[in-house]
């Protein structure tokens, strides 16, 4: 960055972009703030942002504009008010959508005169700052490298490559694991709740079991490099395994379509390795590879 005050503006002030804002002001990045709706608009100002009342004012008040977005489809829409406006410019989009979409939204944004990076932002919901918060990037490196600086407030940054779809390609797998595990420990508390027990007393066991996890991601990292994890006695085990969870949700009232669900796969991939006579893992299937 020059030596000039650092400037950018955020464009979509959910939790995340609001986030974003409170992070390069604390920083002392100057910020300009647009909305739709001007409510948030005027929370951001009031901690020290700059308004701007239209996309066009947004884009012209500085040269990097971040989004915060719920999909690409709005970018569109947002960034559609003001196209005379993007020549020479740079858009970070720091929302979430498919790798496709995330390659088409850069081609766009392009073709309109300006730059792109795309990001995908892991944080412990908005809390941009926690430790295990860190933001991906993907996109041109020159471009990237330019303008690091400047959002390195929001986390600390992972950059991937120059595929622009790279950064939801990592985003959106960590995610695969992210919503179904919240539904999971979902289903764990009400299994502990409804057998009438404290679920207080249960978070520090969930919390201490959790530390095998990289133990786990380790081992299944390994053998997903060849054929996966796919031994089948051991898929049979998981499979008894997951019906005694299904048994001891459905005794008292909880409902484990998540775990028939579950148990579906690994069925599914003994079922494959009996019928193969060769190992057939979970991974296999998802990848719709040696079945």
């Amino acid at each position: 960055m020059s030596e000039q005050t650092a400037a950018v503006s955020v464009l979509g002030l959910g939790p995340m972009g609001q986030a974003m804002v409170r992070a390069f002001l604390e920083a002392g990045v100057e910020v300009t703030v647009w909305n739709r709706s001007t409510a948030k608009v005027d929370a951001m100002v009031a901690l020290g942002a700059k308004r701007a009342d239209t996309v066009a004012e947004a884009l012209d008040a500085n040269q990097v504009s971040v989004l915060s977005l719920t999909h690409y489809d709005a970018m569109y829409d947002v960034l559609g008010q003001a196209v005379d406006h993007l020549p020479g410019k740079v858009i970070a989009n720091l929302s979430s959508d498919s790798p496709a979409k995330a390659r088409a939204g850069a081609k766009w944004v392009r073709e309109r005169g300006a730059e792109f990076l795309s990001g995908g932002v892991m944080s412990a919901g908005d809390n941009i700052t926690h430790p295990s918060s860190y933001i991906f990037y993907s996109g041109p490196k020159d471009v990237f490298d330019a303008h690091a600086d400047l959002l390195r407030p929001l986390s600390p940054q992972e950059y991937l490559g120059v595929d622009d779809g790279l950064a939801q390609v990592f985003y959106q797998a960590l995610l695969v694991t992210f919503h179904p595990w919240m539904l999971a420990l979902d289903q764990a508390m009400a299994l502990i709740a409804n057998s009438g027990h404290d679920i207080d007393k249960f978070v520090p066991f969930a919390v201490r079991s959790a530390g095998a996890y990289p133990f786990f991601i380790e081992q299944f990292a390994e053998a997903n490099k060849t054929s996966g994890f796919a031994d089948l006695s051991a898929l049979k085990m998981m499979d008894a395994g997951a019906q005694h969870i299904i048994d001891a949700s459905e005794e008292v009232g909880v409902d484990a379509a998540f775990s028939h669900l579950a148990q579906s796969y690994w069925r599914k991939a003994a079922a494959a390795s009996e019928a193969t006579g060769k190992p057939v893992s979970a991974f296999s299937l998802f990848r719709g590879k040696d079945v």
